[in-house]
C-alpha cells in the first residue's frame, strides 16, 4: 500500500547526459537503496522502485528540470528524502526539489521547452524564417524512428523565442505525441549546428497539474509562463 508519494526536480548535465533513460532509471534505483528510503516496490520476479519519469530525456540532451515521481510505504518529510538523495547523487546529477503529491496524481507534460545554441553568424535571417514556421499551417517531417512516416509537427509548435546567441523553443506534448526539437532545427535550416557541437537543453518541463513551472527553479523557459 502507498503511504506516501513526492515529486522530485533534478538536473542531469555535463557527462551525465550521455547516459541513457534506462541507466538514469538505475543510478536512481541505486541512490534510493544507499539512501535507505522506504520506497514502494513493483510486483513480479525482479521488483524495482516505483520511479515514474514524466518524460524520458533523449541521449546527449541536458535537462534542467526534470520530473520523476516516488512512490513510498511510508511518510517522509520531503526534505529529508531531498538530504538523502543529494548525498548519493553523482555528479552531473543535482536534485532541485521534493514536493509531496497526492497519491492519485500523475505528472502529465502539458508543454516542454528546449534551447540551444546558434552562431552569431546564423542568426541573420533567423526572425524572419522563426515567423515563416509560426505563420505556417503545415509544417511536414519525414521521421525515421521507429518508424518511417511524414508528420506534420506545426501543431505540436507553441512558440519560438530568439534569444542572443540561442534559440528557445516551446513544444506541446499531446497524447498523439510531440515534436523533436532537431525536427524544428531542420525546419530553419539550422540541423547542422548540433552536428557542429552545439547541445540542446531541456529547460523546463510544465506538468498538466501546475500552473507553471515553480519560479525559483533555474533554466525556465522564457515564454512559457503566460503563454498558453
Amino acid at each position: 500500500m502507498v503511504r506516501d508519494k513526492v515529486r522530485i526536480r533534478f538536473k542531469k548535465t555535463g557527462n551525465l547526459r550521455m547516459i541513457s533513460h534506462h541507466d538514469l532509471m538505475r543510478c536512481f534505483e541505486r541512490m534510493l537503496r544507499r539512501a535507505t528510503l522506504p520506497f514502494h516496490s513493483t510486483e513480479g520476479f525482479n521488483p524495482k522502485p516505483r520511479l515514474i519519469f514524466a518524460l524520458p530525456l533523449p541521449l546527449g540532451i541536458v535537462g534542467l528540470q526534470e520530473v520523476v515521481e516516488l512512490e513510498l510505504d511510508l511518510v517522509v518529510a520531503p526534505e529529508e528524502i531531498h538530504r538523502r538523495l543529494a548525498e548519493q547523487a553523482p555528479l552531473g546529477l543535482e536534485i532541485l526539489t521534493v514536493e509531496r503529491i497526492d497519491a492519485g496524481v500523475k505528472g502529465h507534460v502539458r508543454t516542454v521547452c528546449y534551447r540551444v545554441a546558434v552562431p552569431r553568424e546564423r542568426c541573420d535571417n533567423l526572425e524572419e524564417a522563426i515567423a515563416g514556421l509560426m505563420a505556417a499551417s503545415a509544417s511536414w517531417v519525414e521521421r525515421q524512428r521507429p518508424r518511417q512516416r511524414r508528420i506534420d509537427v506545426r501543431p505540436y509548435l507553441n512558440d519560438l523565442r530568439l534569444l542572443p546567441g540561442a534559440l528557445e523553443m516551446e513544444l506541446l506534448v499531446t497524447p498523439n505525441g510531440t515534436a523533436r526539437p532537431g525536427e524544428i532545427l531542420e525546419l530553419l535550416d539550422l540541423g547542422d549546428v548540433v552536428q557542429a557541437g552545439a547541445i540542446f537543453e531541456r529547460t523546463s518541463l510544465e506538468l498538466e497539474d501546475e500552473n507553471t513551472v515553480p519560479a525559483t527553479l533555474p533554466g525556465n523557459c522564457s515564454q512559457l509562463k503566460g503563454s498558453l
